[in-house]
């Protein structure tokens, strides 16, 4: 029987001292693991206990450990992220393009996206893969202290895969020491790697460097348009508004004025429309659709699709 065992842990920011400047950075390495093993998952259930304790939490290290046949869900991702995947498969898709990781491939995550991702161990196997991030307060001070600025503004996908290399290789395999560092005097060590990091990845991909130091925010866009597109995506109105340049009142404010509907009510109406539309013409279940469309459980979208059309989505066939 598949264990699973899961706990959410925020970013840690710290601060550090350089010349007169203070800086504030978070770093994450992340680990995640698909075992059936029975053993193995009650010995990660202590070990992120003791993670996440006051006293014994690392400092700027997240640690996250998923026991289960495969892990989905969707996330904002609000910077950038330098990934490896050790084994199984990571699948992410934003929308517009599906990108598949196996083992032993790299990838760069842009900042600001919306992602749907599936992780998915091998078979009798396990899913690992480690993550690096880097946030803004961070990145900014590398590029004053060693004077990178991104010279234009880049477009393209969002995940690029990198090229397998032993430079990169070497710099992940290193990092397994590090999940044990749990000091407040760690943080210059794992500044270090942070830092690391960074000049590998401007060695190996120097094209990198028009991406990581730009700075800017998402101007304000079609909001039809946007939303059109990324209604299946089960994010805070928040991070919707972020991404289309505008504040959160102004957002409301905006929408309501063009679909004459608030935000949330509009949201559900397009998902339950979509899952109509593909249950009826398509021929899907409602297990099938109803995370890919925003929904947290079929319960709720059961509920929620007899309650627009009349009729349980078993009916709909």
């Amino acid at each position: 029987m598949m264990q699973k065992i899961s706990r959410k842990q925020k970013s840690v920011n710290r601060f550090s001292e350089r010349g007169n400047n203070k800086f504030s950075y978070s770093v994450f390495f992340v680990f995640e693991i698909t075992t059936k093993d029975t053993r193995f998952a009650q010995r990660a259930r202590k070990l992120i206990d003791l993670i996440m304790q006051p006293n014994k939490r690392p400092s700027s290290i997240a640690y996250s450990c998923y026991v289960t046949r495969s892990r989905q869900g969707e996330q904002f991702i609000p910077e950038y992220v330098f990934g490896y995947q050790v084994s199984g498969t990571m699948i992410m898709n934003d929308g517009n393009k599906e990108y598949i990781f196996e083992p032993g491939d790299f990838r760069f995550s842009r900042r600001n996206h919306l992602m749907k991702f599936n992780k998915l161990p091998p078979e009798g196997g396990e899913f690992k893969s480690f993550s690096v991030h880097f946030d803004q307060p961070f990145l900014r001070n590398f590029s004053m202290e060693a004077g990178y600025k991104a010279e234009k503004h880049v477009g393209g996908d969002a995940v690029i895969k990198l090229e397998a290399g032993n430079l990169y290789k070497n710099y992940f395999d290193s990092l397994s020491s590090y999940m044990q560092l749990n000091g407040e005097g760690d943080a210059g060590l794992i500044t270090l790697k942070l830092r690391e990091a960074i000049l590998l990845l401007l060695k190996v991909n120097p094209e990198l460097k028009d991406i990581l130091f730009d700075f800017s925010e998402p101007g304000k866009i079609d909001l039809e348009a946007f939303m059109n597109k990324n209604f299946h995506f089960n994010v805070d109105l928040s991070r919707f508004a972020y991404l289309t340049g505008r504040s959160l009142a102004t957002f409301k404010r905006d929408f309501e004025k063009l679909f004459h509907l608030t935000p949330s009510r509009w949201l559900l109406r397009r998902r339950l429309q979509e899952a109509y539309y593909l249950i009826k013409e398509k021929g899907r279940t409602a297990s099938d659709v109803y995370l890919d469309l925003g929904f947290e459980d079929l319960s709720h979208f059961s509920f929620a699709f007899k309650k627009q059309f009349g009729a349980a989505p078993t009916k709909i066939l």
